[in-house]
């Protein structure tokens, strides 16, 4: 039986890269004018991503 590791660093894992994964796309789209880039787009885009990596990961 393998480790499933301490949630809490899998949640700040979580939470860093998906912050940065949205921070990436974020800044894209604000690149070719569809939304702004603000702190309030990358953070529900990051809420939107870990919620989604935890369903797949369950």
């Amino acid at each position: 039986m393998a480790s499933q590791g301490d949630p809490r660093v899998l949640f700040v894992m979580n939470l860093v890269l998906s912050s940065a994964f949205a921070a990436g796309i974020v800044r894209g789209l604000d690149f070719v004018g569809l939304v702004g880039f603000t702190v309030w787009n990358v953070a529900s885009l990051a809420l939107l991503l870990m919620a989604v990596t935890y369903v797949v990961t369950r």
